[in-house]
C-alpha cells in the first residue's frame, strides 16, 4: 500500500490523534519534570505502569486502564515514600525494582499472543482502539485542566522550594498532585513507546527545549512542539517500510535533541 492509502486507515487515523494528544501532554509536562529532576522518577513511574498494564492483560480487561491505575499507584507511593529529597533516588529504584519484577511474573502468567507482552514494553500504538482513545482524550483533559490550576505555585515551589514553603504555598501536596499528572502521563505514554522508552517522549523533548531558552513559557512550547513531532513523525516515518513505532518516536526525539544541544553550544561559543 502507498504512504496516502496508508493514512487512510481508521487505525492509522487513530493511532496519530493519540500521538497528537499525548505530544501536547507530554510536552507541558516535561519542563516542569525536568526543573524537578524527576526524570528517574518517571522511568520508576512507568514500570508500575508497565506492572499495571499486565495485570490488565493477565485479567483480560482494558491496557490502557490497567496501566493508568498503576502509574497512579506509583505515584503516589513516590510522593507518600520520598518525603526526604536524600530518599527519592532509592525508593524510586525500589518501586522500579518491584514493579518490573511483577510485570515480567505476569507476563509469564499470560498464555495470549506475544505480541501483546511485547507492545508493553516498546509501545503499540496501531493496537490503540476507540475505547483506548476516549480514555486517554479524557485523561489529558483532566491532567490539563489541573495543570491549569496549579500551574503557577508548582512552578514557583519548583524553582524555590524554600521561599515556597515561607509563602504559604503547600508546595507537599503540590509534589504530590504533580507526581499523580507525572503518573497520568506515563500511563498514556506506554501505549505509544513502552514503558522501556517512555523518557523519549516525557523528558527528551522538554530537555531539547530548555537548551534554547531559559523562559517558561517558550520551552512549554517548544517541548510541545518537539514531542509531536516526535510522535506524530514518529508513526508517519514508520508506515511504509513497516518498521517499530517506538524505535522511530526515540530516533525522531533524539536527533531533536542533538540539534538543539548543538545550536546551544554554538551560542556559547558566539558569547
Amino acid at each position: 500500500m502507498s504512504f496516502l492509502d496508508l493514512l487512510e486507515l481508521d487505525f492509522v487515523q487513530t493511532a496519530l490523534i493519540a500521538a497528537a494528544v499525548l505530544g501536547l501532554v507530554a510536552g507541558v509536562l516535561g519542563p516542569l519534570v525536568v526543573t524537578r529532576k524527576m526524570a528517574f522518577a518517571v522511568h520508576g513511574t512507568s514500570e508500575l505502569a508497565f506492572t499495571g498494564g499486565a495485570a490488565a492483560l493477565l485479567l483480560g480487561i482494558g491496557i490502557g486502564y490497567g496501566a493508568l491505575a498503576g502509574s497512579i499507584i506509583a505515584a503516589v507511593l513516590l510522593g507518600v515514600l520520598s518525603r526526604r529529597e536524600s530518599d527519592r533516588d532509592s525508593v524510586i529504584g525500589a518501586i522500579l525494582a518491584f514493579g518490573l519484577g511483577m510485570g515480567i511474573l505476569m507476563l509469564a502468567l499470560y498464555k495470549g499472543r506475544a505480541s501483546n507482552k511485547f507492545g508493553l514494553l516498546t509501545g503499540q500504538i496501531v493496537g490503540v482502539d476507540s475505547t483506548d482513545l476516549k480514555l486517554l482524550v479524557i485523561s489529558s483533559i483532566a491532567v490539563l485542566v489541573v495543570m491549569a490550576f496549579i500551574y503557577r505555585p508548582l512552578f514557583f515551589a519548583s524553582v524555590d522550594p524554600d521561599v515556597a514553603v515561607s509563602r504559604g504555598i503547600p508546595v507537599r501536596t503540590l509534589s504530590i498532585v504533580f507526581a499523580v499528572l507525572v503518573g497520568v502521563a506515563t500511563a498514556l505514554s506506554v501505549q505509544v513507546v513502552g514503558a522501556l522508552l517512555v523518557l523519549a517522549l516525557m523528558i527528551t523533548p522538554a530537555a531539547a527545549a530548555m537548551r534554547l531558552t531559559a523562559s517558561p513559557l517558550k520551552a512549554t512550547v517548544l517541548s510541545v512542539l518537539f514531542a509531536e513531532i516526535a510522535a506524530v513523525g514518529g508513526i508517519l516515518l514508520s508506515l511504509v517500510p513497516a518498521l517499530p513505532v517506538s524505535a522511530l518516536v526515540t530516533a525522531v526525539s533524539f536527533v531533536i535533541y542533538l540539534v538543539c544541544r548543538g545550536v546551544s553550544w554554538q551560542r556559547s561559543r558566539s558569547t
